[in-house]
């Protein structure tokens, strides 16, 4: 034994200073190594739409559904389970409800109590029960403890149950034990959540689906280029900051930057009230949500909209001349207009552009912004770089997010790998020196950090430009397009000079000898282990499929955010990976929260088994399971050094 690893062993004897302590770890570790796997829940590019999320998060992407029929199988009606899964997603606003319509409470309380045990029994019994225990509401985890826990000695289990029961009712507790059943089920039908990258833009509600996650149990995050945009614009990069509010503006969502994180955008609006008064905006359109939209901002908004538009694309432009390394010399488009005919000439060739009212634009200095301009963004960055909120939240995607991972076997990153034509790594410079595959990916996140967390410099400077380039360059492992052509959207009509070609990687991704490749730069075991990401909606209405390289991969970008559910014919994919194998779920859109509590209306989800397992995985299969047996080692080892007296055992 070297004497490190001794050294070690006397720090692990001060946790377990006897041979009992030791070995009733052991033996507590050796059961748990036996317990089926925890169920693990994927979700990616939901774009702020928080509601849908929300009820997805709730129901487990239908694991509460599938414990229900489990459980009760025709022993109740559909009706009575419709209404026992609505109670467990929304058991405060559920249970107004009932308070109101039902004539019995007392039976109702019974019955539905019954109903909610057998459901916790149900889904607790994969856990430990210190896991269960650390679980439990404070207000009623001894009940609940009890009602829940196997008790041998007693002799008449029903009449011990019954009686806790009517307790409860009778002492006018079963409401509230109720809404904590509920709540217990949620936390436990899933274990641990994966969010596959890009919560922001577009949709309405990305700072509740941020509060949300904080105050989940378990889960972490892959980054996405759209919350790397964000993450960049709270480290005060100017070009994030401006593409942050230009897609807010474009999807009619600058209320979740007013009034969702507190951001002043009236030196923004007074700027493009006074310089764009006259000007219709018209090829700056507002994609809004009728639903939840005040049209008269509509006006207003547009002209918002064009105004950090035109400061976006100059704030661009100062960066890419600032870095010429990132290699983004042909998105200077700017110097490109000929001003005189409203035109633009791109890679050689002209084209008509739809708007050529440019007020703030020096035809010899395009990039160079207006002291109005300099005034707004200075205004705007001081306001991104003071909140509160937003400061907290990018906190906790950086402490619970990277750009990829592996788990359990499996790959996990939002974009892609850069590929070449031949599939092989594509290299890209950074500061000088080459990286590909994994290295790209470490390389690209530790700039990021650097552009966050380091003190004013040249490091922090550069990390902070490298998050726009993760946003926007076409070797960004979660970009993966040629380009950004997001003037060209905006300018001209052509859609030939519109087009953002993806990288080889969606083309050789069905080809096993690439996907083992990735699989073998990552450390993964090519036979066993799966990619899962997303960035791409899946056009189900195309006839393309999620599963790609027949079952390797598993692209779960299904159009969730409203904005593509026309693009795809579905609302969105979940991936569900549990002890008997992968499901695919595929989701139709979301009422919403109110229908699905009045009416008792889920989302209705079709479930596709990806991988069925022959034997049921347990903890010993996952890598928490590898941990545990790497402390089984040690534990043995320190009972090995207390037997022959290397390590003496300390008294109690």
């Amino acid at each position: 034994m070297d004497e490190q690893y001794l050294k070690y062993l006397k720090l692990l004897a001060k946790q377990y200073p006897t041979i009992a302590k030791a070995s009733t770890e052991i033996i507590n570790l050796a059961s748990i190594l036996n317990l089926p796997k925890a169920t693990e829940h994927f979700l990616t590019d939901i774009h702020g739409e928080y509601e849908q999320f929300l009820h997805i998060l709730k129901n487990g992407s239908g694991s509460v559904r599938r414990k229900i029929e489990e459980e009760f199988a025709n022993t109740i009606s559909q009706r009575d389970k419709r209404s026992l899964a609505t109670l467990i997603y929304y058991p405060e606003e559920k249970m107004e409800l009932i308070l109101k319509e039902e004539e019995n409470l007392d039976d109702w309380y019974k019955i539905t109590l019954y109903r909610l045990i057998q459901i916790s029994k149900h889904v607790t019994s994969k856990y430990t029960r210190s896991k269960v225990k650390k679980a439990l509401p404070s207000d009623f985890a001894y009940i609940i403890e009890e009602l829940i826990q196997e008790k041998e000695e007693v002799h008449d289990k029903d009449a011990y149950y019954n009686q806790i029961i009517l307790a409860i009712i009778r002492t006018g507790r079963a409401k509230e034990c109720i809404i904590a059943f509920c709540y217990l089920i949620q936390r436990l039908v899933v274990d641990h959540l994966h969010i596959v990258g890009d919560i922001f833009d577009r949709g309405p509600g990305a700072h509740i689906i941020m509060d949300t996650l904080m105050n989940y149990h378990s889960v972490d995050i892959q980054w996405g280029n759209h919350d790397i945009e964000w993450m960049g614009a709270a480290a005060g990069n100017l070009a994030c900051i401006a593409n942050v509010i230009r897609i807010s503006a474009r999807y009619g969502n600058l209320d979740t930057l007013e009034e969702g994180y507190g951001i002043n955008l009236i030196p923004l609006a007074t700027f493009a009230m006074n310089v764009y008064a006259e000007d219709p905006c018209s090829c700056f359109d507002i994609h809004y949500n009728k639903d939840i939209y005040n049209i008269h901002d509509l006006e207003l908004d547009r002209k918002m909209h064009k105004a950090i538009s035109i400061i976006q694309f100059k704030l661009e432009g100062q960066l890419i001349q600032r870095r010429p390394e990132f290699g983004m010399e042909s998105r200077l488009l700017l110097d490109k207009i000929q001003f005189e005919t409203g035109t633009i000439r791109i890679d050689g060739k002209e084209y008509h552009l739809e708007d050529s009212y440019f007020p703030t634009v020096d035809p010899k200095d395009p990039y160079r912004l207006t002291e109005e301009e300099v005034t707004v963004v200075e205004r705007l960055k001081s306001a991104f770089l003071q909140c509160e909120k937003l400061q907290k939240h990018v906190r906790f995607l950086f402490s619970k997010g990277s750009l990829y991972l592996t788990y359990n076997s499996n790959l996990l990153y939002h974009g892609c790998i850069p590929l070449g034509k031949d599939g092989t790594f594509r290299k890209v410079k950074i500061k000088g020196k080459e990286y590909s595959g994994k290295g790209l990916y470490d390389v690209l996140e530790s700039w990021a950090r650097k552009g966050y967390y380091r003190e004013e410099g040249p490091e922090k400077e550069f990390g902070k430009d490298i998050m726009w380039y993760i946003w926007s360059n076409e070797n960004s492992p979660v970009y993966g397009k040629t380009k950004m052509a997001t003037f060209e959207r905006y300018f001209i009509k052509d859609k030939e000079v519109q087009s953002e070609k993806k990288n080889y990687y969606y083309q050789l991704i069905e080809k096993e000898e690439v996907v083992n490749q990735i699989f073998k730069e990552f450390g993964l075991d090519a036979e066993h282990s799966h990619i899962i990401n997303g960035h791409m909606p899946v056009e189900l209405k195309k006839g393309e499929t999620p599963i790609k390289c027949g079952g390797k991969v598993l692209i779960i970008d299904g159009g969730l955010s409203k904005a593509y559910q026309s693009k795809t014919g579905i609302a969105g994919y979940t991936l569900i990976y549990n002890s008997y194998g992968l499901r695919l779920v595929s989701h139709e859109p979301f009422e919403s929260k109110e229908m699905a509590i009045a009416k008792e209306s889920d989302i209705h989800s079709e479930t596709m088994v990806v991988e069925r397992v022959s034997r049921r995985r347990s903890v010993a299969d996952t890598d928490a399971g590898k941990e545990i047996e790497e402390s089984i080692i040690d534990l043995s080892n320190l009972l090995s050094a207390y037997r022959d007296g290397t390590i003496r055992e300390k008294e109690q």
